[in-house]
């Protein structure tokens, strides 16, 4: 049984439990309340950041939580979130890889802008690029998925579940969204499962 230690609310903890419940791998949540993982000796013992999430599967302790969704899927998901074809594993994994590169930073702007701060305490400016910068880069996806069903290909797969994430924050904020149809549709398609609704369409904070 696979033990998933973090907070429901950690977009982080989010990635992993959608992939275990996608899969239907037996699993135990070890909730974490927010700041509690620094400050628990034990916990620390096994991630040294004091961050979430951290999985432990028959002794191996793993943390950061791309690594730990390919992990499940390889082991698990094989032919199903972790496709056998090379070249289609390495373009699922290259949006793995953009999501913490690239569209976490101004994701994150947006989030601790406008869900997490104070209206006096907001730096306007900084949520506005932010958007600007956001909608420039889900244009990108929006070319991809004009072809495609999910961004590797017409299966569900590795690659949708850190952009995944991060779309529902995208949609759940209130900011100026330009149109990106295709982006759109990959949305609702992903709001239609299960382990999708349960795991990422909860409230935000």
């Amino acid at each position: 049984m696979i033990k998933v230690w973090g907070r429901m609310t950690s977009t982080n903890v989010q990635k992993v439990m959608w992939c275990v419940d996608e899969l239907g791998v037996a699993h135990e949540h070890i909730d974490l309340p927010h700041g509690r993982a620094r400050q628990d000796a034990a916990y620390v013992a096994m991630n040294p950041n004091g961050l979430v999430p951290t999985i432990e599967d028959g002794g191996f302790v793993l943390w950061e939580s791309n690594a730990c969704v390919r992990y499940i899927a390889a082991k698990f998901g094989t032919g199903v979130l972790w496709p056998t074809d090379l070249q289609q594993r390495a373009d699922a994994e290259r949006w793995m890889d953009w999501q913490l590169t690239t569209l976490s930073s101004p994701s994150w702007t947006i989030f601790l802008g406008l869900v997490l701060q104070k209206p006096e305490q907001r730096d306007v400016a900084a949520i506005t690029a932010a958007t600007k910068r956001l909608n420039e880069l889900w244009t990108i996806v929006d070319k991809v998925l004009a072809s495609r069903k999910f961004v590797a290909g017409d299966e569900l797969t590795i690659g949708d579940i850190p952009i995944g994430i991060v779309a529902h924050r995208w949609f759940a904020i209130p900011v100026e969204r330009d149109r990106h149809p295709h982006v759109e549709a990959w949305y609702a398609r992903l709001a239609e499962r299960p382990a999708f609704k349960k795991n990422v369409m909860t409230p935000l904070l």
